[in-house]
């Protein structure tokens, strides 16, 4: 026990001497950190301090240089201020100079007024003593004077009245004559179609040069089929990747040439398929030409036709006579026709339909012998048409006589879609080299900017060049041009001369 306490008793000494080291250490350790706080804090505060008086040194310049810049923009405001108050003195100054020119000239006006008064009274105190003066020599009064003046004035008029009533029947009667031309020509202006050029044949391309090969067939069956089933002639020469459909009928060219379009298109080309495939072709074009027929019918507002009629106006699509269709050639004539009828008073309705079945003969003259006039006559009287309309066909080129106003319309109406500006190739030449020559004769004159013929060669536009010509010499030029195209060309109708001159002022902003 005795030793153990002893052992116990040193390690109680142990343990206390090592807390008392430890302590002392930490003590020694917390006086070297409170050492370097306080060296820390003074640094921190030197370093405060010596920021601070950076701070103060900056806003003191700072505050240096706003002043200056303050001070050199109140300066500069006060020259601009200046700058304004020496603008309104000069001003002012010209105001007042002006105001004293005025006044002058009012004194000036007003001494003008009383010059002129002046002078107005002693002429008319003249006047009155020429007057009388005159009255003495010539023993006449100013009354009786002028009664003689009026009876040779009177017999002046008298010949002059004379001349002027027989200047204006003169006028009545070009009047009427001018005014005929300007139904026709405003009817060929609202009426004017296209046209197609006159073929006898169609070409049909292929996609290669060995399905040439494939129409002809084995030893020729092929194409001896197709034209026996098409009535054409299928030509197949050396023209590359094409061939050549001939027939001076239409609807068997165009019946062919779907045919041929569709068997290449399909690839199977034997006898057999060649029959099916115009069979089909002929049902379609049949369909499509009734609805050609019946779209028109509807368009000119014409009822109650006979279904084979409407397909032989559908027929006339495929028709073709002098470069013009005669589909749209008699739906030209129909309006004309009925333009005209309206202008003079006759019945408008009938008139479109005798111009629309003018042709109808056309239709079918391939099929039957005659005129086409008299054929279209015999079908029409076939299916009930009324007389008037059968008359108008059938006298339509003169062949039987007109029984009435509206057949002489439609005899008219045909010569002139026959005959108008494009409508034929044999007009189309003659109507371009009008309309150069009337350009022609708007660029030979001075000062001319750009000339246009217009409404089918009824108008010249010229535009001049405004500074060569002025406004009073624009008239001068648009007579003098009149008369020149009037002496030079000759035309149906009249021909208006439009001179225009225009100043354009441009700038850009940028």
């Amino acid at each position: 026990m005795t030793l153990i306490l002893i052992i116990l008793i040193i390690i109680g000494v142990g343990v206390i001497y090592y807390l008392y080291k430890k302590t002392q250490e930490l003590r020694l350790e917390a006086e070297r950190l409170s050492k370097e706080a306080k060296e820390v804090l003074q640094n921190n505060i030197k370093e405060a301090e010596g920021r601070k008086k950076e701070i103060l040194l900056e806003a003191k310049d700072e505050s240096i240089r706003l002043k200056s810049e303050a001070e050199r923009e109140i300066k500069e405001r006060r020259m601009e201020i200046n700058r304004l108050e020496q603008r309104l003195l000069r001003k002012e100054e010209n105001l007042e100079r002006k105001l004293d020119n005025l006044e002058k000239k009012e004194e000036q006006i007003a001494q003008r007024k009383l010059q002129i008064d002046e002078l107005k009274s002693k002429l008319e105190n003249l006047v009155q003593e020429r007057s009388i003066e005159i009255e003495r020599i010539s023993g006449l009064t100013s009354d009786e004077a002028r009664n003689i003046l009026l009876a040779e004035v009177e017999k002046d008029l008298d010949v002059e009245i004379a001349n002027k009533i027989k200047e204006a029947q003169t006028k009545i009667k070009d009047e009427s004559e001018k005014k005929s031309r300007e139904i026709l020509s405003l009817a060929i202006q609202r009426c004017a179609v296209d046209h197609t050029m006159e073929s006898t044949v169609s070409v049909v391309t292929l996609p290669t040069d060995d399905m040439k090969g494939r129409i002809i067939g084995r030893e020729g069956r092929n194409i001896r089929s197709f034209e026996a089933e098409t009535g054409v002639e299928l030509i197949i020469d050396d023209t590359p990747e094409a061939v050549t459909i001939s027939s001076f009928d239409p609807i068997r060219r165009e019946i062919a040439r779907r045919s041929l379009d569709k068997l290449i298109l399909d690839g199977r080309i034997h006898p057999g398929r060649i029959e099916e495939t115009v069979e089909k072709s002929r049902k379609e074009l049949d369909q499509e030409i009734k609805e050609y027929g019946e779209a028109v019918c509807l368009e000119m507002g014409i009822p109650n036709f006979h279904p084979e009629i409407v397909k032989l106006i559908g027929r006339l699509k495929f028709r073709t006579s002098y470069g013009q269709n005669i589909y749209q050639h008699s739906i030209e004539v129909a309006h004309l026709a009925g333009i005209m009828a309206s202008e003079l008073g006759l019945d408008s309705a009938l008139s479109k339909r005798g111009g629309l079945l003018h042709d109808i003969g056309k239709a079918v003259d391939f099929e039957m012998e005659g005129s086409h006039a008299i054929i279209g006559a015999d079908l029409a009287r076939k299916y009930k048409e009324n007389s008037l309309v059968v008359n108008m066909i059938a006298a339509h080129h003169a062949e039987v006589e007109p029984t009435s106003l509206e057949a002489v319309l439609v005899q008219a109406a045909d010569a002139i879609s026959a005959s108008r500006p494009g409508a034929r190739r044999e007009s189309l030449e003659t109507y371009i080299k009008r309309l150069e020559n009337l350009e022609k004769i708007a660029l030979s004159f001075d000062g001319i900017d750009k000339c246009f013929a217009i409404q089918a060669g009824r108008e010249i536009r010229v535009i001049v060049k405004p500074d060569q010509v002025d406004d009073l010499m624009t008239q001068k030029l648009a007579r003098d041009m009149a008369k020149r195209i009037e002496e030079s060309l000759d035309y149906p109708g009249e021909i208006k001369v439009s001179v225009v001159r225009e100043i354009r002022s441009v700038e850009y902003a940028k």
